[in-house]
């Protein structure tokens, strides 16, 4: 196991910047390299860590005369970085050390590797840079922080940096990275006084640095393209492109002939310094994010293929693990369970990740009218299809899909489906609410025999479900399904209600009652559509700072007030918010949401399922004075015509869910951990993935 050591740590933002070195095998020195790990990942530093989450990484490579942290204190990089949930690693430009062979000059030696295996005395015995960030420090990252595994790794970089970044992504042959990009990069450094000296230097004559040269590499490339994109960013004033060390233009040229799509950003009045690459750097980090989220959705859908044989299970009852909802107000049991073969319209799938919802639990304390024991609970979830029944042609065996407990028949004769004022399907809803498949009947029975209820046509707190075709919203394979679960239910309700349902305009002003997830998506939402005033009101200060993340621009602690909230928001807006959305089930928030709404046109939509038996009311004064009070179910989305426009706007990099995962769980049997989780008042989504 290779050794390292933590040199220092800082906070930054939500995440963490470590400075580690080792020794290196490669330059035969202790080598020191930057590390920042966004929020998501902070667990991977710790050794006592298990079960460690692949980290997407970009590496950054820096120019002559750098180290390992100019790009980390001058950058402004790591923002972006946090909000695209990558990590970047920051290398230092060469090796360094008493013994280090070094000269008196800015572009050779210390700080000036270039990115080559030296072969030239005095510097072959500890130059060997490409080694070292191609080999050796990928091995290190991946071995002990799971960072970069299986090619999951971009990079980038700056001048010398970027001729790095450039050269070795072109000269790798087994799709190592994922994506290439640079800054002001040294294009055509055969070309160039830098690369003359430092290609003699290193590797004894110019003609030696054919190999090392992004130009040439390009050109030689036989019309094989390996990226879909390479961007670079360059700036109109900077004196070394006017000075000849550059040539971008060369390897533009280049690319036209061999039909590799280079993207070169020309920007006036930008030079060669960090104030360029501070300018856009995010946009970089996005570009890369987006490549990144689409491989690792690749991986997990090979891990996934790979380990499941459904030839095996087609046509015949499968035994799985299920947490069973035996009684209100009791922990739910493991057990093994049996799931039918799947029959007419219906389809049979593998359940890869559950997010909990707040209705689960809804259900389980007893307070849902329709609620059945003993029931398979669950209906946030991502799964593979293991089999579909007779009739089935809108998914196969195979595809991934999310189980809508609103389902879409899209039927010619079915006017809610036809009608584009609601998504209330009834062809099922008869059958759903008594816990049972459309047919009447129940796929799941316990050891015993006995039948088990289903839950709003999904149970996905199972390994194996059945669902009705209808219910089956057929979505990309690129994202991965632990983040498209929470497209069943929580995060498209708060989206919809907004987008859909209240069709909130640019300028207008929003409150919002309770920061759980489906509030917070909300703001998401709302922030999204342009609101130009969010208020978040809960009783949980903790909760604010996600808020004013996302988009809030006032908070409100409503315990602490001396008067109803509502007669608070009324006086800081003088008449009240053009929107309100109640996210709490609580009936006497709704009224509050409803009396602070604007008046003459406020809207107030009512998103929370309230307990059973409980009423809402208001003065109809409140209604008289033009206020509209409505609700929403699965935020309006028609399921199977929109959820999938939703993930493929998450693929884009359009829509970001990952702020809404705050644990993880592995395996069925985990689901009271992340129930408990969920009581804690610090989580929003804990997914279980199976």
């Amino acid at each position: 196991m290779t050794s390292y050591k933590i040199i220092s740590t800082n906070r930054v933002g939500a995440g963490s910047y470590y400075r580690i070195s080792h020794d290196s095998t490669s330059t035969k020195t202790s080598m020191t390299f930057g590390l920042f790990l966004p929020s998501r990942f902070a667990t991977n530093i710790d050794e006592s860590a298990i079960n460690k989450e692949n980290v997407p990484v970009i590496y950054w490579l820096s120019g002559l005369t750098c180290d390992d942290t100019n790009f980390a204190m001058k950058a402004g990089a790591f923002s972006h970085a946090e909000r695209e949930n990558v990590a970047l690693v920051m290398p230092d430009t060469s090796p360094r050390g008493d013994d280090v062979p070094n000269v008196d000059s800015y572009d050779l030696g210390v700080g000036a590797g270039f990115y080559v295996n030296a072969t030239e005395e005095p510097y072959s015995k500890h130059y060997h840079m490409y080694t070292y960030v191609t080999e050796e420090l990928p091995a290190l990252l991946e071995s002990q922080f799971n960072i970069g595994k299986h090619g999951l790794r971009s990079i980038t970089g700056h001048s010398m940096g970027g001729h790095g970044a450039l050269t070795i992504a072109l000269k790798d042959t087994n799709k190592s990275w994922v994506s290439v990009s640079a800054f002001s990069p040294i294009c055509n450094p055969t070309k160039c006084p830098w690369g003359d000296k430092a290609f003699k230097a290193y590797l004894g004559s110019v003609d030696a640095g054919l190999a090392h040269d992004a130009t040439v590499l390009l050109s030689e490339s036989s019309g094989v393209t390996v990226y879909d994109e390479i961007l670079i960013e360059q700036g109109a004033d900077d004196n070394f492109l006017s000075g000849g060390q550059l040539f971008p233009e060369n390897l533009v040229e280049a690319s036209k002939k061999v039909g590799q799509k280079v993207t070169l950003n020309m920007r006036d009045g930008y030079d060669h310094s960090y104030y360029f690459i501070a300018s856009f750097i995010g946009d970089h980090i996005a570009f890369h994010a987006k490549r990144l989220r689409s491989k690792y959705a690749e991986i997990l859908a090979l891990e996934s293929s790979s380990s499941l044989d459904f030839s095996v299970t087609t046509g015949k009852t499968i035994t799985c693990q299920a947490m069973v909802a035996r009684a209100p107000k009791q922990p739910l049991t493991l057990e093994t369970i049996t799931v039918d073969v799947p029959r007419k319209g219906e389809v049979r799938v593998k359940v890869m990740a559950n997010a909990l919802c707040h209705t689960d639990v809804y259900t389980l304390d007893g307070h849902d009218p329709e609620g059945l024991f003993p029931s398979i609970l669950g209906h946030e979830a991502g799964c593979i299809v293991e089999s579909v029944g007779e009739g089935v042609t809108s998914v196969k065996p195979g595809d991934h899909v999310i189980p809508c407990y609103t389902p879409q028949c899209a039927a010619p004769a079915c006017i809610f489906c036809q009608s584009p004022k609601t998504n209330l399907c009834p062809v099922i809803r008869g059958t759903q609410g008594k816990g049972l498949m459309p047919d009447g009947t129940s796929r799941f029975k316990d050891k015993d025999g006995n039948p088990i209820y289903h839950f709003m046509g999904c149970s996905t707190m199972a390994e194996y479900t059945v669902l009705a075709e209808i219910s089956c919203a057929k979505i990309s394979k690129e994202l991965p399904l632990q983040k498209a679960c929470l497209f069943g239910c929580g995060v498209s309700t708060g989206l919809g209600a907004v987008w859909n349902t209240c069709k909130v305009e640019p300028n207008s002003s929003v409150a919002v009652f309770g920061l759980g997830a489906v509030g917070l998506a909300v703001i998401q939402g709302a922030k999204m559509a342009g609101a130009g005033r969010i208020i978040a009101v809960d009783i949980n200060p903790d909760k604010f700072p996600a808020a004013i993340g996302l988009g809030a621009t006032d908070c409100v602690d409503s315990s602490k007030l001396d008067k109803p909230v509502q007669n608070h928001i009324v006086d800081m807006t003088q008449w009240g918010v053009d929107y309100t959305f109640d996210c709490t089930g609580n009936t006497n928030v709704m009224r509050s949401a409803l009396e602070c709404a604007h008046r003459g046109w406020g809207t107030s939509c009512v998103i929370g399922v309230a307990a059973s038996g409980h009423e809402i009311s208001t003065r109809p004064f409140q209604l008289v004075t033009g206020r509209t009070w409505k609700g929403t179910a699965f935020g309006g989305f028609k399921s199977r015509r929109d959820v999938p426009l939703l993930v493929q706007r998450c693929v884009d990099g359009s829509l970001e869910v990952d702020h809404f995962i705050t644990h993880t769980f592995d395996g069925v049997d985990k689901t009271n951990d992340a129930i408990e989780t969920l009581h804690g008042g610090n989580c929003l989504r804990a997914v279980v993935r199976y």
